[in-house]
Formats: C-alpha cells, structure tokens, sequence
C-alpha cells in the first residue's frame, strides 16, 4: 500500500529544489557569516559583561519582586 502511495507521487515531489540556491546566495540580503555576526548585539564591548548581568538581574528578578510587591499590597 504504501509502495503505491509513492509510485503516484508526481515528479517534481521527490526532487529537490537546487535551482533557487544561486540566485539566494547571489542576493544582496546574504549578511555576513561568522562567529557573532548573527545576533543583533556586539559582545565585544567594554561594558557587555555588565550590561548582561543587569539585563538578566532584572529579567530574572522582576517576577520575584511583582510577586513580593503583590503579597504585601492591602
């Protein structure tokens, strides 16, 4: 039953698509590659380490202190 399923497939499923990767890789939106250059910030600032902390200090904190602001409310 299934040898069937796929002999009715039409040719065009079972091959791949190789013709759009030239014209991709030619595009002028391909960025750079490498190490960080796909995340949207520079670590090798002199204040990342800093500003990394207090950013995940303050993502990780915040439900903390809603939560204890929220106890102590009338």
């Amino acid at each position: 039953m299934f040898a069937r399923s796929v002999a009715r497939l039409p040719a065009t499923a079972a091959r791949r698509g190789f013709h759009t990767t030239p014209r991709q890789m030619g595009s002028p939106f391909h960025y750079p590659e490498g190490p960080r250059s796909n995340i949207p910030f520079n670590p090798m600032t002199k204040w990342f380490a800093l500003r990394y902390w207090s950013f995940m200090a303050v993502g990780f904190g915040a439900p903390f202190g809603i939560a204890v602001w929220q106890t102590y409310k009338n």
